[in-house]
C-alpha cells in the first residue's frame, strides 16, 4: 500500500506530460517509456497485494453459485476487437454452476487469459472451455503459442518464475499471475495442471 500512492502520483504527472502539446520532442519517447514502466510497477504492486491478501485472509466465502461458463464468455467479450489480440473461442460444454467465490474465479480466468494472450501470435487462437462430469468440473485454457519446455512446466506456479525473463519484461509479465491462480484453485479444493499438447501450444487445466 505504501508503494501504490507514490506510483499513482508519478503516473498522473507522466500522463499529463505525455498529453502536453508543448512537450519537447526529445522528451516524448523517454516519457512514454517511463509511463510504460510506471504502469508495469503498478501492476506488480497490485498482484503482490492480491497474493498477500489471499495468504493472510481466512477462507473466502465459497457458498456463491458461480456461472463459470458465463465468466469465460464475459472475459472473451472484454477483449474482443482489441488490436493484436488472437482469436478467442469459448466452448461451454456444461450448464453446471460452481460453488465458490465469484471474484476469485474471475481472477483465475483473467490471469490465465492474459497469460495466453501474451504468448499467442496475432494469427493464432485461444480456446477456453468449461465442462463438468460426475468426477468434477474443469476450466481449460488452451493456446497455439510457442509452448513451454518440459523442464519449466512444474515451476510455472512459483512466484516470480519466468520461462524467458527478457520476453516477460518486454510484454509486462510479472511471474505472479500463476502463483495467484494456484492459490485460488487450492482454496477451491482443486488443482492446476499445465502441459504441451501434441498439437503444439500450451494448455492449463483447473
Amino acid at each position: 500500500h505504501e508503494l501504490r500512492s507514490p506510483l499513482t502520483v508519478i503516473s498522473g504527472y507522466l500522463d499529463s506530460l505525455a498529453e502536453d502539446p508543448q512537450i519537447d520532442p526529445d522528451w516524448e519517447q523517454p516519457v512514454q517509456q517511463m509511463r510504460t514502466q510506471a504502469r508495469r510497477m503498478a501492476h506488480i504492486v497490485s498482484e503482490l497485494l492480491e497474493l498477500s491478501k489471499l495468504e493472510s485472509a481466512g477462507r473466502a466465502n465459497m457458498s456463491q453459485l458461480v456461472n463459470a461458463g458465463g465468466l469465460l464468455i464475459a472475459a472473451s467479450k472484454a477483449r474482443a476487437g482489441r488490436d493484436n489480440i488472437p482469436e478467442i473461442r469459448v466452448q461451454r460444454e456444461s450448464e453446471a454452476l460452481l460453488y465458490g467465490n465469484s471474484t476469485q474465479i474471475e481472477s483465475i480466468i483473467d490471469n490465465l487469459l492474459s497469460n495466453a494472450v501474451r504468448h499467442t501470435p496475432r494469427d493464432g487462437s485461444i480456446t477456453m472451455t468449461w465442462r463438468s462430469s460426475k468426477k468434477g468440473a474443469e476450466i481449460v485454457v488452451e493456446d497455439t503459442g510457442e509452448g513451454i519446455a518440459a523442464e519449466h512446466l512444474l515451476r510455472l506456479t512459483e512466484r516470480f518464475y519466468r520461462v524467458d525473463a527478457g520476453r516477460s519484461r518486454e510484454h509486462g509479465g510479472t511471474g505472479l499471475g500463476l502463483a495467484i491462480v494456484k492459490r485460488i484453485v487450492a482454496e477451491h479444493g482443486g488443482v492446476i495442471h499445465a502441459e504441451n499438447p501434441a498439437s503444439g501450444g500450451g494448455q492449463v487445466v483447473l
